[in-house]
């Protein structure tokens, strides 16, 4: 499991698509998450995770999350298995830990903010899934803000 937010590793957020991976990244302080860029699927999946593995090299990154595409019941559809082997397989090759969390809804938010900022029709397609990516990415981020700390984890201020 990656780490706290804010230990000073970056962490990747992926969004796996058929056509396309959005990605996104945090910054250090594992406060914000921001678009990162697009990978186009090349049709070879050892490829585009050899691509995927370079970049969470040249990003520094401690953690890759990687969104699964839960039904809006929560149940596991076709599209959720895949992303499930498809964790399993990168988590293979990264050489960093990786977490699958739930997606549900990011791309029709990424659409919503996308839309309200005024970008339209082929501007938009280019960079939904970056997008959809940093919303999950935050989503996890600020999930892991929100956990109590355990023991280990806590902090004690001295008077």
């Amino acid at each position: 499991m990656p780490g706290p937010p804010g230990d000073g590793v970056r962490v990747v957020g992926l969004d796996l698509g058929e056509r396309r991976i959005g990605i996104a990244v945090s910054d250090r302080d594992g406060m914000l998450a921001v678009p990162h860029g697009t990978i186009e699927r090349s049709g070879d999946a050892d490829r585009d995770r050899a691509t995927i593995a370079r970049m969470v090299q040249d990003l520094e990154a401690g953690a890759v999350v990687v969104g699964l595409p839960l039904s809006l019941d929560g149940s596991l559809g076709p599209a959720a298995k895949a992303a499930q082997a498809e964790a399993a397989a990168l988590a293979g090759v990264l050489g960093v830990a990786v977490e699958l969390v739930d997606e549900r809804l990011t791309t029709v938010t990424a659409n919503r903010s996308l839309a309200a900022a005024g970008v339209q029709g082929r501007s938009r397609r280019r960079v939904v899934d970056q997008v959809a990516a940093a919303v999950l990415l935050q989503s996890w981020l600020d999930g892991q803000r929100d956990r109590p700390a355990v023991p280990s984890e806590s902090r004690t201020e001295r008077a």
